[in-house]
């Protein structure tokens, strides 16, 4: 088969040097989120900026994210979220 097709099985070791992790936090009217979104490593849509502006997407994917409660500051954590742009008042990177 792979005559026909090529290898088309993408090595998970390729796909993470072409993509870099920016930790970001974004407020919400309630929560404080905190997380890392994936973005390419560099030219088209590789700023953080880029992620928040595209408008085909409704939703920014989150992984280690840390959700704190604005109210009475409970803190949660969760593997994966993905937070809907209607909900941000404000987003910026973490400075690393």
């Amino acid at each position: 088969m792979d005559e026909l097709f090529g290898n088309q099985i993408e090595d998970p070791a390729d796909t993470r040097e072409r993509r870099r992790v920016e930790r970001a936090v974004f407020e919400t009217d309630r929560q404080l989120i905190e997380g890392d979104l994936t973005l390419p490593p560099a030219g088209y849509q590789s700023r953080f900026s880029d992620s928040l502006n595209r408008g085909e997407f409704e939703f920014v994917p989150l992984t280690k994210v840390q959700i704190t409660s604005l109210a009475d500051g409970k803190v949660t954590e969760v593997a994966f979220l993905v937070l809907s742009k209607r909900q941000i008042r404000i987003a910026y990177p973490v400075e690393q």
